[in-house]
Formats: C-alpha cells, structure tokens, sequence
C-alpha cells in the first residue's frame, strides 16, 4: 500500500533516519549505558529549552505533564488563559485535580491579551498561570515575551507553559523569559512517534513542588529532579524514543537552532502566500499567527471533508479538516519537524490539483 505521508499538526511525519534509530539494540534502564545515553542528550536538551535547569524525559503524552505541573504547582487557585481546544482544557485538568480553577477566556482565533493576564493577577486571587503557547487546534501562537513580562511582575505566582507545537520550531529562552514549568511533547515540531514528553522545572517550581501533600508518584517533580541527578529516569522509560531522540538532535544540531527556526518561517510563509493566492483567509489573526501550522479559514464554503478525502486518495498526502467545534469551518497545514520547502510546495501543488 502506498504511504499516505502527514501533514497534520500532530502526529507529523517521522523519517527513515528517526524510525531506525528505535531499532537499536535494547539496554537496561538503569545500566551504564543508559546514564551515558541521558548524559549524551541532556546539554544539547538544556540548550533547546534555553535553560540551566535539568531537562526531564517523560514516557507519556504531553497532557500527562500537563496534569504533572497542576498537581506539582497550584497551591490553591489557578487561572488557565483558554483559546482553543487545548487551552481549554487545562481548565476541566485542573478542576479534575481538585484545584480553583478559573478561565482567562477568549474567543478562538484570538490571541491572549498580556493586558488582561495583568488585570487578573493584581486580583492576588492565583498562585499558577496555564498557557499555551501555540494553540494547535486555531493556528494561534500566543505574545510568549509580553506574556512572561507580565507573569514576572507576580513572583509568587508559577507559569506553566505548553510548547508541544512550537518547541524546536521557534526559539523559547526558558530561564530568560521567566516559566516556571516548559513542556513538550514528542510528535509535534520534534518530529518524533508520540508517546513520550519532554519538560524542565525552575528552582521556585521546585520549591513549590516541596510543599504539595498530593503530587502523586509517576510525575512527582523533586522523583525526576533526584534520578536525572544520576543520569536516570524514577520509571522504566521508552528507551527507543530516547535513542529517537538522540537521533533528532543530531539532525537539530547538525542544521543548527538558527537555520531549523529560519526553515520554518519559510515554509510558513509559502503556506501563507498560498491561503492568500487561492481565495482563503487566516482562522488566526495577523501578529498571532503560529510559524508551524496554519489554521485556514473556510471563507469559500467548500467541502473540507471531500477535500481531505481527495487529496489523501490522489495523492496520498493527509491534512487536517478542523478541530472540534471549527471542523469543517476551518482546515490545517502544518509545516511543523522535518519538512522543507521542496515538501510543503508539493503539498500546496497537490491542494491546488484537488481545487480545480
């Protein structure tokens, strides 16, 4: 059967390189081997996430984190800034953890007001902040600077970020910028299998973690902080990803952090000049546009649905139709880990064969 390649925000497309480093030979969890493999990838790891503190390696999806950092974090009350799908749902994840939690809500399509962040937090009422950088499910990415400006201004209060779909796409200085807890996952802009999350915790997120009675176990902070201290893991890991992993970085640092962030912008870019050519607008507005998806708004009125079909029988390719709510109103490219521009100009032919 032919391959029916990704380019949707999630899973995207993972290469033959990636997909043979998981056939290395398999090691014990707590060799030698394995701390010489941590310790190999743990540099390149503080680098990307622009960060001092020790990088964690997760065997979970990314929402596992999220939930990691309410139950690690919040103290009492929470505010979830919510602007799309995901965002929104730190809100029932908090909830559902038995913290206070209140919404910061905006409309979908629109972007986090740092503004209105201020306003909330000189209420005294939060000890957390959740955000979403980039909001997969509408082509947002949110003001990260002015966001982090204003949450440092409150250092009683933590700041959790989620960056799973921009995390290597664009730079995210995590110490500089003030964010307390920086998380990702592994199928986004890694370009990697999902299953597995990678995120790093400040000293004072530390410290707050050392005060919470009901942290659990599998994603207790300070159970990481003490392993990696000796090149480990508190659980078995999937130790194919972390070879995957080590694998990507090769790839990242070979390309180097500049080049990967300025290939992005310009295969964003050709996604963009093609909305624009054939007739289509921006679900997101312009400022706030993500660098590694688009969200593309169905002003025309086609069949999203006949499309996505069309393309992926004809040309084996497979796009996004919408998500929740905006299925169908909306649908996505995504531009997202290994692509190029060579990549995303066949994609776009391909769309423009299925809209004659």
């Amino acid at each position: 059967m032919p391959h029916d390649k990704l380019f949707i925000p999630g899973p995207v497309e993972v290469s033959a390189k990636t997909w043979a480093a998981f056939t290395r030979p398999m090691i014990g969890h707590r060799s030698e081997a394995f701390r010489e493999l941590y310790r190999s990838i743990h540099p390149r790891l503080q680098e990307l996430f622009g960060t001092r503190q020790p990088v964690f390696l997760s065997t979970s999806s990314a929402w596992g984190v999220m939930e990691a950092a309410i139950r690690n974090l919040v103290r009492t009350r929470v505010l979830c800034c919510m602007c799309g799908a995901f965002s929104d749902k730190w809100l029932d994840v908090a909830r559902r953890c038995g913290k206070e939690a209140e919404p910061l809500q905006v409309e979908w399509g629109r972007h986090i007001d740092p503004a209105a962040l201020d306003l909330a937090l000189a209420s005294g009422r939060f000890d957390s902040v959740t955000l979403i950088h980039n909001e997969t499910s509408t082509g947002v990415m949110n003001p990260l600077p002015a966001i982090c400006a204003i949450a440092r201004k409150y250092p009683e209060v933590a700041l959790i970020v989620d960056s799973v779909s921009s995390f290597s796409a664009v730079p995210i200085a995590m110490d500089e910028l003030g964010i307390d807890v920086l998380l990702t996952g592994s199928q986004k802009a890694l370009a990697l299998p999902p299953g597995f999350s990678l995120f790093s915790v400040s000293a004072k997120a530390f410290t707050r973690a050392a005060e919470q009675r009901d942290r659990g176990y599998y994603f207790d902070f300070l159970e990481f902080k003490k392993n990696q201290e000796a090149d480990m893991t508190p659980t078995t890991p999937s130790i194919a990803h972390i070879h995957a992993l080590q694998s990507k970085l090769d790839d990242i640092f070979t390309e180097g952090l500049a080049s990967r962030h300025a290939r992005h912008v310009r295969t964003n870019s050709l996604v963009h000049d093609w909305v624009r050519r054939r007739g289509f607008e921006f679900f997101a507005a312009d400022g706030y546009r993500s660098i590694s998806l688009t969200c593309v708004r169905n002003n025309r009125g086609i069949d999203v649905a006949a499309l996505v079909k069309q393309l992926r029988a004809k040309h084996h390719l497979v796009i996004d139709g919408g998500y929740g709510k905006i299925k169908g109103q909306t649908f996505r490219l995504s531009n997202m880990g290994d692509e190029t521009e060579k990549t995303v100009a066949h994609l776009l032919a391909c769309l423009d064969d299925c809209l004659q």
